[in-house]
């Protein structure tokens, strides 16, 4: 998916599984549960130097893990409850791998994407 600074709707949400086969912490050592091979998302954004929130709803425990355009993995898990989110105040514009992980039992998520904040 390809979103700009700026995009509408803004959230913008995808439907998904959390979950996998394969340890997060093998991706970022801080990372935690299960992610897929691949990642769930591929976002390719184009910022103006503002803000990007990147979050998980579900009604399972998630995690987040992405890989951002600097290269570096960024993790979270219980953000709000135990809904994950990462938060840029200055994103910058490139590639973000994005998985969604479970932290035991898989399931429904949603990931929001948003230039505001994430209103759990």
């Amino acid at each position: 998916m390809s979103l700009s600074a700026g995009f509408v709707p803004d959230p913008v949400t995808v439907e998904l599984y959390s979950g996998g086969g394969n340890q997060a912490s093998d991706l970022g050592r801080s990372c935690v549960g299960t992610v897929g091979i691949s990642p769930d998302v591929v976002l390719n954004f184009s910022s103006a130097g503002g803000r990007l929130a990147i979050g998980v709803l579900a009604g399972t425990d998630t995690s987040l893990v992405i890989n951002g355009p600097d290269g570096r993995f960024y993790c979270n898990d219980d953000n709000s409850g135990l809904n994950p989110g990462l938060v840029w105040g200055r994103a910058p514009s490139g590639q973000y791998d994005i998985w969604v992980g479970a932290v035991g039992d898989a399931g429904p998520a949603t990931l929001v994407i948003t230039e505001g904040s994430l209103d759990y």
